[in-house]
């Protein structure tokens, strides 16, 4: 690939070209342009420790490539603290281990694209995030910022639930800092990080520090067609798969004839694949029945024929597999050592267990693991609904979820929805809640809706049109199997799962990006986009 050529050779527009190119967006461009008039950008890039990296990482390590193409002087931080106040994502016992792993991994993958480590500068956030200077910094930010700017600013990042914890809302401030004691002039991440980056522009000055550069790559694609997830397995494919693997996954990845937006295979070339390759294309094998094989040496001219349907999409994966299993390979390689197997083991280690027995357990109670076959989610039709007599807010309705006798369910839709619009409604219930009471009524079960803040809006979930009350309601890609006879409220399930459980741009209910459907189709609201469901 030649990932570093001769930066010093380049022009400062060849050098912003190459910093800037397939990015999604760039704040403080006008700033960046000074600083390469002058002198080469100092970027950072940092990755909390988490779940297990996956292919979609190497989206930003092609990038890091071109930072240091560019002459570019780039620090990786491995944020260890900021995955455990990320909602406990990686708990205290385990991060020296998870950062062992994630370095090992890193690098692995940097030099399975031919970039130097001697070109980097790896840092651990806690190297000197528990220090003195740095801990005055958080209290110094913490007295500045508002609770609403830090929820605000971690909502796309930091795990939403519906009692947060208060180390996410210190997540964004500190990831902020980072800029100013790792001495950098620019941030790259995701564009899922914007509103992080926007907070640090704001709170950075009040501080006395300068604003910094922002640099955000699209989202890409998981292989189900929604966001790749460490968490779900379909969605990615991990960086210690074997070919087999590889190959069954894409077998099964979303690959829609036409499609190239919802395309995580077409996001892969274009963000991976051909800025790594740029010189070598990609060649699609085909029959000869199909006209044989056909080499691209750019992408644009392949979007342009898969969006024709002259690449089938079998095709376009028989394409991918052989690039996929060649970057893995020095990867699987290296964790064939047996000391980095039991680092994996130690750093990953299966979900543990729970007790048998006990009140509300079934078979998806079974393991602590969070899926959502745990949830018993039913279309459900109101059948009589009226105001409650305590309390303005909220509706008193009778709901037919298939079991002979409607359930008494306590809505707070009363100031978003006219009552007119609520009777004979079909609508979205999670019926294995634990029966509470609201205002002195006993509410068994919830009405699920989309919801945002700004301004405030609540819309009910609808089911596709045609559905009889009591059809279960299933995510796509997961096993529906016997969800929880009650889910535990001190374990905080419901809490768990409800916090990735949002609306698409296209209004559709998704769980991980995986969509809500029932056997006639996906579950939709009227009109909120990229919006929680609780």
């Amino acid at each position: 690939m030649g990932a570093v050529n001769n930066p010093g050779a380049l022009t400062w527009e060849t050098k912003l070209n190459l910093i800037t190119r397939n990015l999604q967006e760039t704040l403080g461009e006008d700033k960046m342009t000074t600083i390469l008039k002058e002198r080469d950008l100092k970027v950072y890039w940092g990755t909390a420790i988490t779940g297990r990296p996956h292919i979609a990482y190497f989206v930003p390590m092609s990038k890091i490539a071109d930072f240091l193409r560019a002459g570019c002087e780039v620090t990786i931080l491995f944020a260890d603290l900021h995955g455990y106040l990320d909602n406990q994502k990686a708990p205290w016992e385990l991060l020296a281990l998870r950062t062992q792993y994630y370095e090992n991994v890193i690098k692995q993958m940097l030099l399975s694209i031919n970039v130097p480590l001697d070109k980097l500068k790896f840092v651990r956030g806690t190297d000197y995030q528990l220090s003195r200077e740095y801990s005055l910094d958080v209290y110094r930010m913490s007295s500045a910022i508002t609770e609403h700017d830090a929820k605000k600013a971690g909502a796309e990042v930091v795990k939403q639930v519906e009692h947060p914890l208060l180390s996410g809302l210190l997540y964004p401030g500190l990831q902020a800092l980072d800029e100013e004691y790792l001495k950098v002039d620019a941030q790259f991440g995701g564009v899922d990080q914007r509103k992080i980056f926007t907070m640090s522009e704001k709170y950075l000055p009040q501080l006395g520090y300068a604003k910094r550069i922002h640099l955000m790559n699209p989202m890409v694609p998981g292989l189900t067609g929604g966001k790749m997830s460490s968490s779900e397995e379909d969605s990615k494919i991990d960086l210690l798969d074997q070919p087999a693997v590889v190959k069954k996954k894409l077998k099964k990845a979303f690959c829609e004839p036409g499609n190239i937006t919802d395309n995580g295979i077409l996001s892969f070339v274009k963000h991976v694949i051909f800025p790594l390759n740029s010189e070598e294309g990609l060649l699609v094998p085909r029959s000869a029945d199909h006209g044989g094989d056909i080499k691209f040496s750019t992408y644009e001219a392949l979007e342009e024929a898969f969006a024709k349907q002259d690449i089938h999409p079998g095709d376009l994966k028989a394409a991918v597999e052989p690039r996929i299993n060649k970057l893995l390979e020095p990867i699987i390689k290296h964790f064939e050592d047996p000391e980095l197997k039991k680092l994996t083991a130690k750093a990953y280690p299966p979900p543990a267990k729970a007790g048998k027995g006990g009140a509300g357990a079934g078979a998806g109670a079974a393991t602590d693991e969070q899926t959502p076959s745990r949830l018993d989610i039913r279309v459900g039709k109101i059948v009589e609904v009226e105001n409650h007599p305590e309390a303005d807010s909220l509706y008193v309705e009778k709901i037919d979820v298939g079991e002979g006798v409607p359930r008494t369910i306590v809505s707070g839709l009363r100031n978003f929805v006219p009552i007119e619009e609520m009777k004979n409604r079909d609508v979205i219930v999670l019926c294995n809640l634990k029966p509470a009471k609201m205002r002195g009524i006993e509410s068994c079960g919830m009405v699920l809706c989309a919801s945002v803040d700004e301004p405030k809006a609540v819309e009910p979930l609808s089911p596709p049109e045609g559905s009889a009350p009591g059809e279960k309601v299933f995510v796509e890609g997961f096993e529906t199997g016997s969800p929880d006879e009650v889910l535990n409220p001190k374990k905080k399930v419901w809490e768990k799962l409800s916090a990735d459980l949002k609306t698409s741009s296209q209004c559709e209910a998704q769980w991980q990006g995986n969509s809500l459907l029932t056997k006639l189709g996906k579950i939709t609201c009227k009109s909120l986009k990229s919006a929680p469901i609780k």
